[in-house]
């Protein structure tokens, strides 16, 4: 019905993959033509039918490079994949990637379909405009970032699991280090502390920077996240008067706001 609706109001020929798991359908969409439609079975032998005879490459996860490194080892189908053990493929892929492709070529993918799923990451920069050497303005210049990437996180209701700050310097080296957060959020003072310690960390000094990057990562819809409550009060202020400010500046764009903005980052991590 969906490719007929697709058809009829927009003359675009679709294909379609259905099948009982998302890394399934997804492959199944891949290998069929436009005004088709491939649909893989429940039943074991429907799925071990499809996916064994493909080459490794074409299972999700597995890249044109690791594909090339399995292929030294005479495991150059996702049959070859199933069939190896476990223990061997870690020691060729490591302990994650072997056991997701393990359990991939065997047809198991436990990963629910969220519609309008969101992005894997979010991201924010500043460039010098010349090599900054000062502490102090990389610490304002982060600060400042991890404003806009909760500002950016809330207007698109998601929230992040991790952050990671990339740091350039002047020969154009980099240095990157990754939190996770204790729980999933897009409060900014939550991501500014966690920033700054990340910074900290790094212990800079008088390095010559040229760039500052701020991810967030793995984004979540904000509605699957929960929020720890606390007796905070300062805490509570401060998540209304973000409120406020969002509506502030959603109502008259991103300006208005500015001055109570960084009144606010004052007071939160003062």
């Amino acid at each position: 019905m969906i490719r007929l609706r697709l058809l009829a109001l927009h003359g675009v020929q679709s294909s379609a993959g259905a099948g009982p798991t998302r890394s399934i359908a997804a492959m199944a969409a891949a290998v069929t033509p436009p005004g088709a439609a491939t649909i893989v079975g429940n039943d074991p032998y429907d799925i071990a039918a499809f996916l064994r005879p493909k080459p490794a490459a074409a299972l999700p996860g597995i890249g044109p490079k690791t594909a090339r490194t399995l292929s030294r080892y005479a495991i150059t189908t996702i049959g070859d994949i199933a069939d190896t053990a476990p223990a061997t493929l870690q020691r060729i892929l490591g302990t994650a990637p072997a056991r997701e492709a393990h359990a991939r070529a065997r047809g198991i993918d436990d990963r629910p379909v969220v519609p309008a799923a969101a992005p894997k990451s979010l991201a924010t920069r500043h460039r010098f405009e010349h090599d900054e050497l000062d502490p102090d303005r990389h610490r304002r210049t982060l600060l400042g970032l991890a404003e806009e990437l909760g500002a950016r996180l809330r207007d698109g209701r998601e929230t992040a699991q991790g952050l990671t700050l990339t740091v350039t310097y002047a020969d154009r080296t980099q240095t990157t280090r990754t939190h996770t957060l204790t729980e999933a959020t897009a409060h900014t003072p939550a991501l500014a502390a966690t920033a700054l310690e990340l910074l900290t960390s790094l212990a800079l000094q008088r390095a010559r920077v040229r760039t500052l990057s701020l991810r967030a990562e793995q984004l979540r819809p904000a509605e699957h996240t929960t929020h720890q409550l606390t007796l905070d009060d300062h805490d509570d202020k401060l998540r209304r008067l973000e409120a406020a400010l969002d509506r502030a500046r959603a109502r008259y764009g991103p300006g208005i706001a500015g001055a109570a903005s960084a009144r606010r980052r004052a007071a939160a991590w003062s």
